[in-house]
């Protein structure tokens, strides 16, 4: 169990889940040729899982402190696990998972593409280091770094099954594929801040600069409130110009995203306390569990009851 407190388990299911979803729930339903054989796309999975976790380790290092005041039942480094302990399993978690995007990038033809691992776990490490005390820059560049584990998925499956003759049906899926992305960087963005929000009393203490620390958490709140909107016109606006016709994936959208995220919209105005931000931060995960679950229900939708 403190291994798993270790590398958020939880965050990282959601992440296997997602890529999963794509895969299982989406492009084998679209009569294209893929380029990894299901072992390979499963190895693709395990590496993205294995260098998050990675980060996740590298993190709960550097925030010991900020932990053992805004989370201390789940400190783990330093009690339960030696920080020496927790390098080697951060080295270790790091070099399998480089290790792998190595050997699928050989597998596509693509050798520079390994570079992309190396990138991703440097960045997970400059996150924990120094970015993530900079006013929104950590928040963006975690954002980012999920989003990107959706079109990596692209880069790896479809990219290099593309040829001139599929080029056209090809760009519509991953052109889908963006719009996930976007959607994911966006909820994940907010619930950042929303966690700078939860954590607030921590990271003043020990002067990491987040946005609740530096304009406080009225303002903040009213940031978050204005952030939610964009994504919740812009779901709304999606659901008129391509799946209005599908009527249970409409009802879909409107019961298990729409709704919960104008409900976050409301309660995060008059929001203050650390319980109610740790719920809001819970509430924004199950609206991109359920809006990522949304591409099985289009894709049924479409296929059976267009």
């Amino acid at each position: 169990m403190k291994y798993l407190k270790l590398i958020r388990y939880q965050n990282l299911l959601l992440l296997a889940f997602m890529q999963l979803v794509f895969r299982y729930g989406f492009f084998k339903f679209q009569n294209i040729p893929l380029s990894l054989a299901d072992w390979q796309y499963l190895l693709l999975v395990l590496s993205t899982v294995l260098i998050a976790a990675g980060g996740y380790v590298i993190n709960n290092i550097v925030d010991q402190n900020t932990d053992n005041d805004n989370k201390p039942k789940d400190v783990v480094v330093g009690k339960s696990i030696s920080e020496a302990k927790a390098y080697n399993i951060y080295v270790v978690l790091n070099c399998v998972g480089v290790g792998i995007g190595f050997y699928l990038s050989n597998v596509i033809m693509k050798p520079g593409f390994a570079s992309i691992f190396i990138l991703i776990a440097a960045t997970l490490y400059l996150y924990a280091t120094s970015l993530k005390q900079m006013v929104l820059i950590g928040n963006i560049v975690v954002a980012l770094l999920l989003a990107f584990s959706v079109v990596i998925i692209g880069i790896f499956d479809l990219y290099p099954a593309t040829y001139e003759g599929n080029q056209a049906q090809m760009a519509v899926i991953f052109s889908i594929l963006l719009d996930y992305a976007i959607f994911t960087f966006f909820l994940n963005f907010i619930r950042e801040i929303v966690k700078d929000l939860e954590d607030v009393n921590g990271d003043y203490n020990y002067g990491i600069n987040t946005l609740p620390v530096a304009i406080g958490i009225n303002r903040t709140t009213k940031t978050v409130f204005a952030l939610s909107i964009i994504p919740l016109i812009a779901i709304l606006f999606y659901i008129y110009n391509n799946l209005f016709l599908l009527i249970y994936t409409t009802i879909y959208f409107l019961i298990f995203v729409v709704g919960p995220l104008l409900y976050f919209t409301m309660k995060i105005w008059n929001a203050k306390t650390k319980k109610d931000f740790s719920q809001l931060s819970f509430l924004l995960k199950w609206i991109l569990f359920f809006g990522i679950l949304s591409i099985v229900v289009i894709t049924i939708n479409m296929n059976y009851n267009a």
